[in-house]
């Protein structure tokens, strides 16, 4: 085989690769890697990088990022539980008002980025430092819990008893976000105006709302990671929930091959990346590894992803 024929499987193929090789390292180093429930509590883990990074690659392929999606988790979570369990309101009026703060918060970044040409890094650092502190406020810092309520078997429940509702959850999203990149007129748009952005709005494409849009649906899958992320706890942690969350869901873009410039979008490579940093997580945690190896790797494994897309971009 050709050294650019080896060079183009590695870059076509490269997180797909080093999932397979991360199953392999685990199957070898870590104690029953293999058996199901294992496997299944794995994908509970990953359940919220997974799905918040739906929303990240189409914010990624229009060209811009969203740094706030942690804070977004720490707001919806707090008001889901704080309606929930302090006013009792019914389940689905708490659900819809910690997603439509999420959403909000989306908003508000499209806006500063669509109108009023913000860059994305800047306008949604604006809420990953502020939101958190809002979603403090709203019970002064200290968590809520709901231990033996009446919900909080909702978070736990399995499928006929084996299949984790996450799970349900994941493949319902994913394949909904891989239809929107594939066969609509909005996933075009979004790789369109990431691809150029100026180019796309001479061409009449409604550019504005694109990016709205695309930010208002990755706080939203935010929202409803944080919510489910609350049942499964059984609390809301507005102090922690979500840290350090954008991090892993935009090296889980990176590894899966979206343009980190824009104008390429790739669903399954991110779900791809997703598991293989949750893998990293999984191997250290479950050998007893010192955590901060786990982050070196993810940064090697990024930077090896990122050199590959620039030589297929080259």
């Amino acid at each position: 085989m050709r050294r650019e024929q080896i060079g183009e499987i590695s870059r076509k193929y490269g997180a797909l690769i080093v999932l397979i090789l991360m199953i392999i390292i685990n199957a070898a180093m870590t104690p029953n890697f293999l058996r199901i429930n294992t496997m299944w509590n794995i994908m509970i883990q990953a359940f919220s990088v997974i799905v918040i990074s739906m929303g990240m690659t189409l914010v990624i392929a229009t060209g811009g990022i969203d740094i706030s999606v942690g804070s977004t988790m720490a707001l919806s979570s707090i008001i889901f539980a704080k309606l929930l369990i302090d006013y009792q309101m019914n389940f689905a009026g708490s659900l819809f008002a910690a997603l439509l703060a999420a959403c909000i918060f989306g908003a508000f970044n499209g806006i500063l980025v669509g109108v009023f040409d913000f860059q994305p890094i800047v306008a949604s650092l604006i809420l990953m430092i502020s939101g958190r502190g809002i979603a403090q406020q709203f019970n002064n810092g200290v968590v809520i819990s709901f231990y033996g309520n009446k919900f909080a078997d909702i978070g736990t429940y399995r499928i006929g008893g084996i299949v984790p509702i996450q799970v349900i959850f994941i493949v319902l999203i994913v394949l909904a976000a891989s239809f929107i990149v594939k066969k609509t007129n909005y996933g075009l748009y979004v790789q369109a105006v990431g691809d150029n952005k100026a180019a796309s709005h001479l061409m009449g494409l409604p550019t504005v709302l694109v990016l709205i849009e695309t930010y208002v649906i990755c706080a939203f899958l935010a929202g409803f990671a944080a919510s489910m992320e609350t049942l499964r706890m059984c609390s809301a942690d507005p102090n922690n929930i979500g840290n350090n969350m954008e991090l892993d869901c935009i090296a889980a873009v990176a590894i899966g091959g979206t343009s980190m410039s824009g104008g390429r979008a790739v669903i399954w490579g991110t779900v791809v990346g997703a598991l293989v940093m949750q893998l990293i997580t999984t191997m250290v945690n479950m050998n007893n590894i010192f955590y901060a190896y786990s982050l070196v790797i993810k940064s090697v494994i990024i930077i090896i992803a990122l050199y590959l897309q620039k030589e297929k971009e080259a």
